[in-house]
């Protein structure tokens, strides 16, 4: 169990003692969002304040953050699309030539990761929202020297600064205000959450289906897990679930990879992660562990509609194809998780599956959600990851299939409510 899930169990736990030691969180938190979480997820002095807040929102979405004026961090995510930007690998400044290979992942919950990037190579928002900017096919710049420079020499920028952080813009100062902003982006009170607080009627009876295949035969909860103390359906961790193993030889890339990696460079990881064939040795670049050769996390599946195209390289399309590829087993390798097996799913149990990942879409974001699902939808019958015969068993050796799940509503699976939660 990662760090931040034990310290919300034990959090939730000191709660429920002294019910009057209430954190320091925001009013109006939405359901499936609890103080709890919030408070752990915010280190004491990065608080999000309105001043902070707004300086950070303008230099989100400001180009001019980047070496050509042309690329600011809503470029590859876009809050008018979930926080990612829909395409495979995003645009940078050396895009259409030169693009950055791994997949945009949404800045939505962020605020709740315990590291930040597929790899986690940053520890903290602050600093994921540094290297972008350096990289020199994302923004550009090519010291934080030039990108305070040009930040200072925007009038609007000196009052900002100055008022927000009573000085001149420094870089720190600069990665906190985005990181204050990112800590204000995360949603609730979807479907789902009404379900598991009682509404029986909040999800349809295919999505309620899938939350049992979830929590049973399809195994989705190995890595996925949820509570309502930990509601983010992921476990923190770093798996190798076969995507990059279409395209890689694990052991040559590893070799020369441990020959040039230099460690906590995080500069060069990044510019390792992002610009060469490095990228899908995943974790390994950060920990240079043999064990985390082609290991990415486990993103949370809040909001997932929205983040289409799935994986690090953004090679699955619809979450139909992400179901599709762990229903054959993966794809083999010598560093596959041990927990990678067929799951022999029917065509009906997938689309339950699909349904309940639906299900998961936050009020705030229905509309969008919907659209994005009915894109999805559309692409459903072309399915280049889909094995039948691997995934029930006829060829390979992929292990057994866990049982079907048992009748019944699956509300309450694996679900325990504390005091301290949204849900109590």
């Amino acid at each position: 169990m990662t760090r931040l899930v034990s310290a919300l169990v034990l959090s939730a736990a000191v709660l429920a003692i002294s019910p009057g030691n209430a954190p320091a969180a925001p009013p109006g938190l939405p359901l499936g969002v609890s103080s709890v979480l919030w408070d752990l997820a915010v280190p004491a002095g990065k608080e999000p304040t309105p001043d902070k807040i707004a300086l950070g929102e303008k230099l989100f979405n400001d180009v001019r953050l980047s070496a050509n004026d042309k690329v600011s961090c809503a470029t590859c995510h876009d809050p008018k699309k979930g926080f990612v930007d829909h395409k495979a690998l995003p645009d940078g400044i050396a895009a259409p030539k030169e693009r950055p290979v791994r997949n945009s992942p949404t800045v939505l919950h962020a605020m709740f990761n315990a590291t930040q990037f597929w790899d986690g190579r940053a520890p903290t928002l602050e600093e994921q929202a540094k290297l972008p900017i350096l990289n020199p096919i994302e923004m550009g710049q090519k010291t934080p020297d030039d990108v305070v420079a040009k930040v200072r020499a925007i009038p609007e920028y000196k009052d900002a600064f100055t008022k927000v952080f009573g000085r001149e813009a420094t870089y720190d100062d600069l990665a906190a205000a985005i990181a204050a902003f990112e800590r204000t982006q995360f949603a609730g009170d979807a479907p789902f959450d009404r379900y598991i607080k009682g509404d029986t009627k909040a999800m349809d009876a295919s999505a309620q289906r899938g939350w049992a295949l979830f929590n049973g035969k399809a195994r989705c909860n190995s890595c996925h897990a949820f509570s309502t103390v930990s509601p983010l359906f992921s476990d923190q961790k770093f798996h190798n679930i076969g995507i990059a193993a279409h395209k890689t030889n694990f052991i040559d890339l590893a070799r020369k990879a441990a020959a040039s990696v230099r460690s906590g460079d995080l500069k060069q990881i990044d510019e390792l992660a992002i610009q060469t064939e490095f990228s899908e040795l995943g974790r390994f670049l950060v920990t240079k562990h043999t064990n985390d050769i082609g290991a990415f996390k486990t993103p949370n599946l809040r909001d997932t509609a929205l983040t289409a195209p799935y994986m690090h390289d953004g090679s699955l399309a619809t979450l139909w194809d992400v179901m599709d590829h762990y229903n054959k087993g993966g794809v083999q390798n010598p560093n596959l998780d041990g927990g990678i097996q067929r799951l022999g799913l029917s065509e009906k149990e997938i689309d339950d599956l699909v349904s309940f990942m639906g299900a998961l879409t936050s009020s705030k974001f229905a509309a969008l959600g919907k659209q994005e699902m009915d894109k999805q939808r559309g692409k459903k019958n072309v399915r280049p990851e889909r094995d039948t015969e691997a995934a029930l068993g006829k060829k390979g050796h992929f292990g057994d299939i866990a049982p079907d799940p048992l009748p019944g509503t699956p509300a309450s699976f694996g679900v325990l409510v504390l005091k301290g939660t949204s849900y109590e």
